[in-house]
């Protein structure tokens, strides 16, 4: 089960105490409305030719495996709503790993127990006694998550009538350590010990045990691997694999696939893997050597006993640089000799900044060790956190909502004053008092209603935070201003407990009679809102810095900016300099924070010819883009294959994706293979084979296209649409970037599939790509190392209704992303920038739909 998924409510503290703000918008997102008469899997943001349950919420793939022609796929799913909540395996089944039949919920959650992640076997030599040897059953190895008290155990259940029904082991749990962070078991046959084999998940230590069983039922410990590469957020769904290297069957190596989340390589969850050797009992990753930095010029490394030319406000980095931890603060780790930058002076409650002298760009990039909290800076944000003048409508202090109206039980009797039992810290309200419907955790609803008042101004302004579920969804965390009995305004929070502004223009309101309503009619993650201060004002209220971030400040912009890992060890961090070459610019540590992780500390600033690598960047991934998460692989696939497949979504944002009535996609299954590139041995994939059969007869084609810094639509009624897969083939002139835009049109929009001569990396940049108010992180773009083979760069591309895979030279470099464009937007074009680029040959077939 994915997503730290420690019990609902223990994922949804931890997710909240690193949130980086609460955005909201005056126009919420609201997930995609539907029309009545839309037929099913023909809804705007529909994938095509990606698995999607018909309704309901969807996350991490289980259960993969092939039996008797069919090709299993179990996935954890919500019977009950769009957001996550009462975990069970749904299940659906392929012959071809491409055309799906969605089958009836396969294991329940129930009273006792939500049915978390987990893997499924056929026990062909019924060891487990739970079929016959000439009727073998199909086993689930499960996470049984208990409601009560929230431990995590691992539990079987059975079928004997090909996965079409199942039985829960009486006997469940089969392993039990007392943990709440025990998880997720992939489950294998072991030859040579002619024994069961369990990858099993020790999340919160960043740890992966493996067990081993002659029956399923009794279990054995083997060993421990971890805490290695990246370990930045929890550690799930983990799996183990042999392939072979280059093909060839006399060199196989073991792969290790340990999902992570947060911490991953484009932010939020990914899927990490290692290379090494498994003998049976343990796995023994290859020696990846040290690490040693690019040298440089150090421009500040925090040694002296003040902090020199740099100036500091507010008290969080104290009088000069720090030795080390101060005062209640955890072990701090990884700064170079013996001071560094530290805002916990005062603890997480306090806030400041520290700035560089103006400086001129001078050398490629600037390197520095970072650590604190994972609070990123957010864009058209201030930090000044007093509100405008105006008139306050309620600010919930003095223990009662006045002459506001309750329903229901989510509001109680009294507003609260902070976070609420098994809630994580809440920060952002004024005051003592705020409005929070996290009563009895998120299982409550109910409105509260204010009494009828006169617009009066041009704003109204409040504080808002909780769950992003906005109004005109099916269960909405939201505030509503009702004029004549109607929401003609709304707002929600964006999966944070961090109040943060929201602001309505209602200038066309004045002298309207008005109510705001407060609704919580939500029970899944994140089912609750907290609200305060609302107030009636002139002017607009601004979205206040909630960051622990070092930033690069240029022309008086943030242009470049990094932030934590929730971490007291501090790591690498890099600025690309060259765009600023010669301008003046400014280094500020910033602390804006006082939540939990609510601190930042800097080290090292150095300026240097090339980037310094993070422990992130120098793990491994099976995917570069934020959308891959708990990838997992096919037992007993036909003829020796390895196929492996990954939800298409993100805990960063993953239940305010704007999709109804489903929630969550799975990835396109890939062909994993071993590959030697660079002299290093790399997890490469390319798409299942069988994909090829959705393409249509004539591809639109095109061939030498040579453009210097421009965009060239490609022309023809083949060469436009939404769903598409492309192959292509450029050649390297002097272009510093070129590639391919694709679903360009309506009002700018277009998702760019890219090559960077300069970095040598491959990248999709989605900051254009459509719909993505919804959450802060989830423009931007995405990048993974890659080198031209010849001079000559290929590009394997496929394009859905909301998400593109892009597969760079023999798939060892992998980005997976979610778009969420208008569907008029169906325009191809080539590109270069800052030169020239040769497209030699393209071919790009439209794909039919795997639901028609």
């Amino acid at each position: 089960m994915s997503s730290a998924r420690v019990s609902r409510h223990a994922r949804i503290r931890m997710m909240a105490a690193v949130a980086t703000v609460c955005a909201l918008s005056a126009a919420p997102l609201a997930p995609q409305a539907v029309a009545a008469d839309t037929p099913t899997y023909t809804e705007t943001y529909r994938p095509q030719f990606h698995f999607t349950p018909q309704k309901n919420w969807m996350n991490d793939p289980n259960g993969l495996v092939y039996y008797k022609g069919e090709y299993h796929l179990f996935y954890q799913y919500n019977p009950n709503g769009n957001t996550w909540g009462d975990m069970s395996w749904g299940h659906a089944v392929s012959k071809d790993l491409v055309h799906w039949e969605e089958l009836p919920l396969a294991l329940s959650h129930d009273d006792e127990e939500m049915v978390f992640s987990g893997s499924a076997v056929v026990d062909w030599n019924n060891t487990t006694g739970f079929g016959t040897k000439k009727n073998p059953p199909m086993v689930a190895i499960y996470t049984s998550a208990y409601k009560n008290g929230g431990k995590q155990a691992q539990s079987l259940a059975y079928s004997t009538d090909r996965g079409r029904t199942w039985t829960k082991y009486q006997g469940n749990p089969v392993i039990d350590i007392g943990s709440d962070n025990f998880r997720d078991p992939k489950v294998q046959w072991y030859e040579p010990t002619k024994s069961w084999l369990m990858t099993v998940s020790l999340s919160a230590e960043h740890k992966v045990r493996f067990y081993s069983s002659k029956n399923l039922k009794d279990w054995q410990l083997q060993s421990e691997f971890g805490p290695a590469g990246a370990t930045g957020g929890v550690w799930e769904c983990p799996d183990l694999f042999p392939l072979a290297v280059d093909g060839d069957k006399k060199k196989i190596k073991w792969v290790l696939v340990v999902n992570i989340n947060p911490g991953g390589i484009a932010g939020g969850s990914a899927a990490q893997y290692f290379i090494g050797d498994f003998d049976g009992k343990e796995f023994t990753a290859d020696d990846k050597g040290t690490y040693t930095p690019p040298t440089g010029k150090v421009v500040q490394d925090f040694e002296g006993t003040g902090f020199g030319t740099w100036t500091s406000t507010g008290t969080a980095f104290g009088q000069g640089p720090a030795a080390g931890a101060v005062d209640w603060q955890g072990t701090v780790d990884g700064f170079y000799g013996k001071g560094l930058a530290n805002s916990f002076h005062g603890g997480d409650g306090a806030t400041g900044i520290l700035s560089s002298p103006s400086f001129t760009v001078d050398s490629p990039y600037l390197n520095f060790k970072i650590g604190g909290g994972r609070h990123p800076h957010e864009a058209g944000t201030v930090m000044d956190s007093t509100p405008p003048e105006g008139t306050v409508l309620a600010d919930f202090e003095g223990g009662t909502y006045g002459d506001w109206t309750a329903t229901g039980d989510a509001f109680g009797t009294a507003p609260a004053t902070g976070a609420l039992p098994d809630q994580g810290q809440v920060s952002g309200f004024l005051g003592d008092g705020l409005v929070n419907t996290f009563r009895n955790g998120d299982s409550t609803t109910g409105t509260l209603t204010s009494a009828e008042f006169t617009i009066d101004n041009k704003h109204i302004n409040f504080l808002i935070g909780g769950g992003n579920h906005p109004a005109g969804s099916d269960n909405p965390t939201a505030v509503e201003l009702l004029v004549d009995g109607r929401v003609v305004r709304s707002a929600t929070g964006k999966d944070a407990e961090a109040l943060n502004w929201a602001s309505w223009d209602v200038s066309d309101l004045a002298g309207k009679q008005a109510r705001i309503r407060i609704v919580d009619d939500n029970t899944g993650g994140w089912g609750h809102v907290n609200v305060d201060h609302i107030m009636l004002s002139d002017s607009q209220a601004q979205r206040v810095s909630q960051e622990t971030s070092v930033n690069l400040i240029v022309d008086g912009k943030v242009v470049r900016s990094a932030t934590g890992a929730d971490s007291e060890t501090l790591d690498w961090a890099s600025f690309d300099m060259r765009p600023y070459a010669g301008k003046k610019a400014r280094i500020q540590v910033v602390d804006m924070n006082t939540a939990g992780w609510g601190h930042v500390m800097a080290d090292q600033f150095t300026a240097a010819d090339k980037p310094a690598k993070s422990v992130v960047q120098r793990a491994d991934w099976a995917d570069y883009g934020k959308d891959y998460y708990a990838a997992v692989s096919w037992e007993n696939a036909p003829g020796g294959k390895r196929y492996m497949i990954g939800w298409m979504n993100n805990w960063d944002y993953g239940q305010s994706v704007p999709t109804s009535p489903w929630r969550g996609a799975q990835s396109v299954p890939r062909e994993m293979a071993l590959r030697t590139v660079d002299g290093r041995i790399r997890l490469a994939s390319k798409p299942v084979g069988s994909l090829e059969s959705l393409r249509g007869r004539r591809p639109a084609t095109a061939s030498d296209i040579t453009v210097k810094s421009t965009s060239k639509p490609l022309i023809g009624p083949r060469a436009k649409g939404k769903a598409f897969d492309i192959e292509a083939t450029f050649s390297l002139k002097d272009a510093d970037r070129f590639g391919l835009k694709l679903r360009t049109g309506a009002g700018g929009e277009e998702t760019v599939i890219g090559y960077d001569t300069t970095t040598q990396e491959l990248y999709v940049d989605r900051t254009r790509s459509g719909a993505g108010g919804f959450n802060s992180t989830f423009p931007g773009v995405q990048t993974a190392p890659l080198k031209a083979e010849n001079g000559k760069v290929k590009l394997r591309i496929l394009v859905d209704w909301s998400s593109v895979e892009v597969f760079g030279g023999n798939g060892e470099a992998v980005i997976t992303d979610q778009i969420f464009p208008d569907p008029s937007s169906t325009g191809v074009e080539v590109f270069a920038e800052g030169g020239t680029a040769t497209l030699d040959h393209m071919r790009a077939w439209q794909l039919g739909s795997i639901w028609r």
